[in-house]
C-alpha cells in the first residue's frame, strides 16, 4: 500500500473534499450544524502551520493538519493543534489514520513545536482509541469545544 503525503494549503480541492466528507460526518454523530469551529486557512501555513493530504493509488483519502496555538498543556514551550484528521469511508481500516498521525507529530517536532494537543468527541470511539494507543494523554478542555460534555483533549509531548 502506496501512501503519499503531500502538503497542501487547507483550501486546495483535495483537502477541501475530504474536510467537506468530515464536516457531514460530524452532522451525523452529532446532529445540529456538526462542527462550527471557525478554522482559517492561513492559520495552516508554514511556519506556524501545515496541512497535508494522503493520497492512496493517486486518490485522496486521508488529511490533517496541525496550527501553532497558545494553550499551556503538558508544560510544553511550543504548541500545535491537531485538526482536520478525516479518513474517507472507503479506506478505513488500512492503517492511514495511524500513518498521518505519525506525519503530523514529525513535521511539527521539525517546525519546533514541544507538543501537539488535539480536540475530540467521546462518540468518536475510533478517534479515541487512535489517540490513546498512541501514547496522547487526557488533558484539560481547550479551544472552541472546551465547555461541550462530549469534548475529549488530548496531549503528547514530542
Amino acid at each position: 500500500m502506496n501512501l503519499e503525503i503531500r502538503p497542501v494549503p487547507l483550501d486546495h480541492p483535495d483537502a477541501q473534499r475530504l474536510v467537506a466528507r468530515a464536516l457531514a460526518f460530524y452532522v451525523e454523530l452529532y446532529g445540529g450544524d456538526g462542527d462550527t469551529d471557525p478554522t482559517d486557512a492561513a492559520e495552516f501555513a508554514a511556519p506556524a502551520g501545515a496541512f497535508f493530504v494522503g493520497y492512496l493509488e493517486g486518490r485522496p483519502v486521508v488529511t490533517g493538519g496541525w496550527r501553532a496555538v497558545t494553550v499551556d498543556r503538558l508544560g510544553a514551550g511550543r504548541v500545535a493543534e491537531i485538526k482536520r484528521m478525516y479518513v474517507a469511508d472507503d479506506a478505513r481500516g488500512l492503517g492511514l489514520a495511524r500513518r498521518m498521525l505519525s506525519h503530523l507529530e514529525a513535521t511539527a517536532r521539525a517546525a519546533g513545536f514541544d507538543a501537539l494537543v488535539l480536540s475530540t468527541g467521546a462518540p468518536q470511539v475510533a478517534a479515541v482509541g487512535l489517540y490513546a494507543s498512541a501514547r496522547y494523554e487526557l488533558v484539560e478542555p481547550f479551544g472552541y469545544y472546551a465547555d461541550s460534555p462530549n469534548v475529549r483533549c488530548f496531549g503528547k509531548r514530542l
